[in-house]
């Protein structure tokens, strides 16, 4: 995913929070609460010093030892950017989602960070990973840095129309006014603008065609970035239940739209029909009556797209829910 600029955390967001809806009903994500995670014990290979790492998945809480790729459990439909690598016969790991204390419970800490592998005579990667979860699963294990996006089945079948994205959330900058570009074996390169912390939620009309191919259009879309601290749980009431329309149709030339980062989109990938690994083709605007096919929900410590952001950018998240 590609977004660009920075504005004020006003001007940034897509939606106007709402504080509530006459006659709203909350509906949980499933495993939204965040309080059950499997803890997988990965052990990496000993050429990169053999050390057991643990992996977080969101979903029915049990341990998971040993080098097995990872399927969504117990019916969880949450994808997370904690993967296991096996890049020409190395095992690596990389975490970037853990599961945090929060009052009696747990959220979901989602950090961008640097991850490096180095082999002399065999491999040197150093990549930027953000955190991320969201709706879809991941096929393990991942061969190469090209191949994660495409790993990456997106999106979830879903047939509604909420009103509404709410969850509780934290956000913690980096407080570095550029981004950085690490793709595993280019140089380091300086991206312009500051990193966000971003949600992104769309619905998707789907049609598959004889062939495979995957194309969409947009029945639905709430996208808000985050670019300033907030204080946190107990001291920002306004980060506990937020709540952002969705918008639907064609919201081209709604004040709130913004083509940058809510325009039709082809850079997502799913599985279509036959098991393969399809680019996803938005062709255009549903009309404001259209049921969707399927729910895109994302949230991420960076915005920028695969390996841009700022190490340290760090957003939480808890209690996911849809306000019919």
């Amino acid at each position: 995913m590609k977004y660009y600029s920075r504005m004020s955390l006003l001007a940034l967001l897509a939606v106007i929070p709402f504080n509530g809806f006459s006659q709203e009903r909350e509906v949980p994500i499933k495993y939204g609460d965040m309080e059950q995670w499997v803890t997988r014990k990965i052990h990496e290979s000993s050429i990169i010093g053999g050390n057991t790492r643990l992996l977080y998945e969101i979903a029915p809480t049990q341990e998971v030892d040993g080098n097995v790729a990872y399927e969504n459990m117990g019916g969880s439909p949450w994808g997370t950017s904690n993967v296991m690598a096996k890049v020409m016969g190395i095992v690596k790991t990389n975490n970037t989602v853990y599961k945090e204390k929060r009052y009696h419970g747990y959220c979901a800490r989602l950090e961008t960070h640097i991850e490096s592998m180095k082999v002399l005579g065999m491999v040197n990667i150093t990549v930027l990973a953000a955190g991320a979860i969201y709706l879809g699963d991941m096929k393990e294990p991942i061969t190469s840095t090209k191949e994660g996006v495409k790993n990456m089945n997106w999106g979830i079948p879903f047939t509604e129309k909420p009103k509404a994205l709410r969850y509780d959330y934290k956000v913690k900058m980096s407080g570095e006014k550029n981004r950085i570009r690490l793709t595993g074996f280019s140089k380091k390169e300086v991206v312009k603008g500051q990193d966000c912390a971003i949600t992104v939620f769309y619905l998707q009309k789907r049609t598959e065609d004889a062939q495979g191919n995957i194309t969409a259009k947009r029945v639905g879309t709430m996208v808000v970035k985050y670019d300033k601290d907030s204080e946190g749980w107990e001291n920002d009431e306004t980060t506990n239940d937020a709540t952002y329309e969705i918008l639907y149709g064609d919201i081209t030339q709604d004040p709130r739209y913004n083509p940058e980062f809510m325009g039709l989109r082809s850079v997502g990938y799913a599985r279509n029909s036959k098991g393969e690994s399809v680019l996803v083709k938005e062709t255009g605007w549903a009309l404001p009556d259209e049921k969707p096919t399927h729910m895109l929900l994302q949230f991420s410590s960076s915005h920028g797209g695969a390996y841009v952001g700022s190490p340290g950018n760090t957003f939480w998240v808890d209690n996911v829910k849809l306000v019919y």
